[in-house]
């Protein structure tokens, strides 16, 4: 794609997310979901393969569904209250019906089927743009009707993406796969917070977004899609390992790192509301996405590829990619555990 043309693209992408984030008036805040759907389509089928032509045709038939569900529960809303603005949705019907277009365009369970298949047919950089931005506008959205969501609809939407996440990550070799799932588990961890206390969503979803984009950017650095592709980096880049290690181990939540923190603050809030077995169950199920990072790593870092690298020269194994971002961002992402005390007063 020529860059005057990403340029342009790129520009009415985030455009339309940030006429959803700007916007108090529904109809503009669908306009800007369409803006941004119609927009990001071209960059997902920007390798012209089949597979991303079908993958692009997925993510449009399901976007255009949800967006139908949001405007018809806009009418619904319409039609009781009398007023275009976003606030509190007194019907349930036009709440259910918002809740339900907005986590399928999260690909939360029971919607989350086309999550994997898109994000393995796109090329890595799109696929990183559509874990990461394409989040923030029905998150942003979710988080200004909070109030009036049905927080058993929403529960039972987490649970089930939850483990659909750690299940479905299970048996994958297909590192934009993985990634897939894990962006459903994530959601899960998200919603179940929403309706007791939004801010943490939202301090979830910062941190969810730096610790892919390194992940995706790392990835795009060595060019790797598998796992086994993976297992090569030690011998071309043993530092990246390294840092793939602890990018794994902070996404599966393990405690000195950064992941650690959202999922320790959503299991203190949801036990402060008197609830013992769905914060107990969350945190069983979350073993499950760590298991796979365990795996991830093991095949990365802590194992050694059959055939040793003699080599006295190794510059035709560098990579001549940019990675600007990538060293404050893998700070963020493996670090931030010490300032949970500072976040939880932000709270």
């Amino acid at each position: 794609m020529k860059p005057p043309i990403l340029i342009i693209i790129m520009s009415t992408v985030m455009s339309g997310t940030m006429i959803v984030l700007t916007s108090s008036h529904w109809l503009l805040t669908w306009i800007g979901f369409e803006m941004n759907m119609l927009a990001i389509i071209p960059i997902l089928m920007k390798n012209h393969t089949p597979r991303a032509t079908e993958a692009s045709t997925k993510y449009f038939l399901t976007q255009a569904t949800a967006s139908m569900l949001l405007m018809m529960g806009i009418i619904i809303n319409l039609m009781f209250s009398g007023e275009w603005t976003i606030s509190k949705i007194p019907n349930p019907i036009a709440s259910g019906l918002v809740t339900i277009a907005l986590t399928m365009k999260l690909g939360m369970a029971p919607f989350h089927f086309w999550v994997p298949e898109v994000t393995q047919g796109i090329s890595l950089s799109s696929g990183m743009i559509l874990l990461t931005w394409q989040k923030i506008a029905p998150l942003s959205v979710l988080y200004q009707i909070s109030p009036s969501i049905n927080p058993k609809l929403l529960i039972t939407m987490a649970i089930a993406s939850v483990l659909i996440g750690g299940w479905g990550g299970l048996n994958q070799t297909q590192l934009r796969k993985i990634l897939a799932y894990s962006s459903i588990a994530h959601m899960g961890w998200m919603a179940v917070i929403l309706t007791y206390n939004p801010t943490l969503m939202l301090l979830n979803l910062t941190i969810y977004i730096t610790m892919t984009l390194s992940t995706f950017m790392l990835f795009m650095h060595n060019s790797s899609t598998t796992t086994l592709s993976l297992s090569n980096t030690w011998n071309k880049m043993p530092l990246m390992t390294s840092l793939i290690l602890m990018l794994m181990m902070s996404l599966g939540g393990l405690p000195p790192l950064s992941g650690f923190a959202p999922k320790w603050m959503i299991i203190q809030e949801l036990t402060k509301n008197d609830m013992i077995i769905l914060p107990t169950f969350m945190a069983i199920t979350a073993l499950l996405n760590l298991y796979f990072y365990m795996r991830l790593s093991y095949t990365t870092a802590l194992t050694m590829f059959p055939s040793v690298n003699n080599m006295k020269m190794k510059w035709q194994f560098e990579s001549a990619k940019k990675i600007i971002l990538l060293p404050p961002l893998i700070i963020i992402s493996t670090m931030l555990l010490p300032m949970t005390p500072m976040m939880s007063i932000l709270e």
